[in-house]
Order: C-alpha cells, then sequence, then structure tokens
C-alpha cells in the first residue's frame, strides 16, 4: 500500500509538522526517504506536559520554517522556493474547547489558511488535505458515517472542517489539473500527543500530578485508533492521487468494533499504567457529540487501507511512550513504524 520507491527524494510539502500527526508523519516520510519541508507555527507544550512529538522525534527535516498561514505573501513566496512535488495540509486549529474559546481564530485557520495553502500549491502531483471525523451533521444516532453523507457542525471547529471540505471541493472543480481530496480520519491516540482537552494527554498530565482526570462525558463514544493508521492512509492516498487515480475525500476510521466510550479506553489506559483513577466532572462542558463513527469500507475499496492495530494495541502502544524515558522514545517510534510496516505487508 506504501511504495518507498514512490517516496524516494521527493519533495514534499508538510504543514502543521510541529504537532502531533505532523511530526509523526514527518518521521515516516523520512524513513520512506522523502525530502520533507515543514510550515507551521511554533510547538507549544502545555503546563504539566512533557515535550511533545515534534520536539521529541525532531525528524530530519529538509527545512522547517514558523509561518502563520494568515501570512498570504510569505507563504506563497516559501512554497514557490520549496515547488513541492506532495503536499499534506495538517496544520489546523484542531481542538473543540478552543473553538468555542476563539471562533473566529477557529474559522481563520481552518477555512482561510487551507485556502491559501490552495493557492500556494496549484499544480502540486497531489495534495490531501486533512479534516476530521467531525466533518458530518451528527444527529447522535450512533450512524458509522459514509463520505457522501451530509456536512455540518455544531461546534464551531467541527462547522470550520465541513466549510473546509467545501471549499476543498470548490477548489477542486476550479483547479482540475491539481490532484485534490480531503481526508477525514477518527480520533488519534499515541506517544507525543500533549495536546489540551484531548483524553489520553490529560490522563498522562493527571498522573504526574497525582490527580484523578475529570471526565466530562465518560459515555461519549468514539472511533478511537494509533496515530500510525490514518498516517499510512495519508501517504497511500497521495500516491494513489499522484499516479492518476481520483477520489474526492476518504474516511480513515476503524470499524465498528473500534468504537469505545471515554470510559473504557481511559479504564485500559489506567491499567496499562498500573495506577491512577478518573472521576466524573461535575461540569459538562461545551455541548459535543456523544456519539461519532466513520464507515472506511471506501478507504479499502480504493487504497486497500484498512485498520491493522485494535483499539487494545493503540491504548498499549500510546501507554508504552509514556512509560519510557524520554531518551528513548525516538527509538521507540521508529521500532512502532517498523512494527505497523510489518502488518502492511503481512
Amino acid at each position: 500500500m506504501i511504495d518507498p520507491a514512490f517516496w524516494s527524494g521527493r519533495r514534499v510539502l508538510l504543514t502543521g509538522h510541529s504537532g502531533f500527526k505532523g511530526a509523526w508523519l514527518a518521521l515516516w516520510l523520512a524513513r520512506l526517504g522523502a525530502r520533507v519541508h515543514g510550515i507551521a507555527l511554533p510547538p507549544e507544550t502545555p503546563a504539566g506536559s512533557e515535550s511533545g512529538a515534534f520536539l521529541t522525534l525532531a525528524p530530519t527535516l529538509a527545512s522547517s520554517d514558523w509561518i502563520d498561514l494568515a501570512d498570504r505573501a510569505q507563504l506563497r513566496a516559501r512554497v514557490a522556493d520549496i515547488a513541492p512535488e506532495i503536499v499534506f495540509h495538517l496544520a489546523a486549529q484542531a481542538l473543540v474547547r478552543q473553538s468555542y474559546r476563539d471562533p473566529v481564530g477557529t474559522f481563520a485557520t481552518n477555512v482561510q489558511g487551507t485556502a491559501h495553502v490552495l493557492e500556494a500549491t496549484i499544480g502540486a502531483e497531489a495534495v490531501v488535505v486533512v479534516t476530521s471525523d467531525k466533518v458530518y451533521a451528527n444527529d447522535d444516532s450512533g450512524q458509522a458515517f459514509v463520505e457522501t453523507d451530509r456536512l455540518g457542525g455544531k461546534d464551531p471547529y467541527s462547522a470550520s472542517k465541513a466549510a473546509c471540505e467545501i471549499l476543498v471541493a470548490s477548489w477542486r472543480a476550479a483547479h482540475p489539473a491539481t490532484p485534490l481530496a480531503t481526508a477525514r480520519a477518527g480520533n488519534v491516540i499515541g506517544g507525543g500527543d500533549v495536546s489540551a482537552d484531548r483524553l489520553l494527554p490529560d490522563l498522562a498530565r493527571a498522573l504526574r500530578a497525582g490527580e484523578p482526570l475529570r471526565l466530562r462525558n465518560p459515555e461519549a463514544t468514539r472511533p478511537w485508533q494509533h496515530v500510525i493508521e490514518p498516517l499510512a492512509g495519508y501517504l497511500a492516498l497521495a500516491q494513489h492521487l499522484a499516479t492518476g487515480g481520483t477520489t474526492p475525500a476518504l474516511n480513515f476510521g476503524p470499524s465498528i468494533d473500534g468504537v469505545w466510550s471515554v470510559r473504557q479506553v481511559v479504564e485500559l489506559a489506567l491499567a496499562a499504567a498500573g495506577r491512577g483513577q478518573w472521576q466524573q466532572d461535575g461540569e459538562p462542558g461545551p455541548v459535543e457529540a456523544a456519539k461519532l463513527a466513520l464507515n472506511p469500507e471506501r478507504a479499502a475499496r480504493v487504497l486497500g487501507w484498512r485498520p491493522r492495530l485494535s483499539v487494545v494495541e493503540a491504548v498499549q502502544w500510546t501507554m508504552a511512550w509514556e512509560q519510557a524515558a524520554p531518551a528513548a522514545r525516538p527509538a521507540l517510534a521508529q521500532q512502532q513504524i517498523s512494527a505497523y510496516e510489518e502488518r502492511l505487508a503481512a
């Protein structure tokens, strides 16, 4: 599904390389021999967190530039210098609760910022825009969404990502010579995620502080997967587009057996850690969907992509990172990618 010969020597633009997913994708691309050029904002480490994936993995990049996607002129000039063949657009404001605090900034980054990236990358061999599993108009029925389901979003983050999907669709129609698709991934976990208001990073901070993890909606269900899973899909999707394939959008998430409640995932992680506890938070916070699931069958048909890790394994791989010494984590990340590549080849 992933061809190292395709990636060897390729000029790749990766926006958001300083983030959780971006750092892992940069590392994997470097393993494949690609020349990775990153554009992002500097990484942030919330209080109580250890170093995130970017600072820990420190992948070998051809270049790394701190550029705000709002700066249209600077972005266009730098992308022109890079002349990327393949583009992965991951840079985003990716947190639901932050979108309530700053809805205007969320739309500016996720919609206008994407427009600036698309404008700067016209003519690339393939452009993959990463959106979210939350782009669908969710009625909390628990149905597994397919790519043709209606888009929507009640919270500013979800709405901004749905708007990004509409932007990409219109851009594809206006610029048919640039192969372009969106990738909608389920909830990802893995080593090096330090973002605020995310489940396992919040758990890690609670464990270090010796405090119980406070859960707002413990029975909410999500399609959980290790970060490596959708990244494999992104790589395969880019190859597909660059070699003449077409598809407007693909879901990357587990089938129904990977849809677990927040409580189940936390209890599994606590068992792996051998300590800690959780308690119900008396403040439920902003409204979020109670149920969410994706149907990944199109990705299986188009790319041959399917999940290779169970939720149990995904949590175990994540907690192995948390329990490893910081100096051992780069090697552990390489080992996990290598183990995953073996499953792809099986």
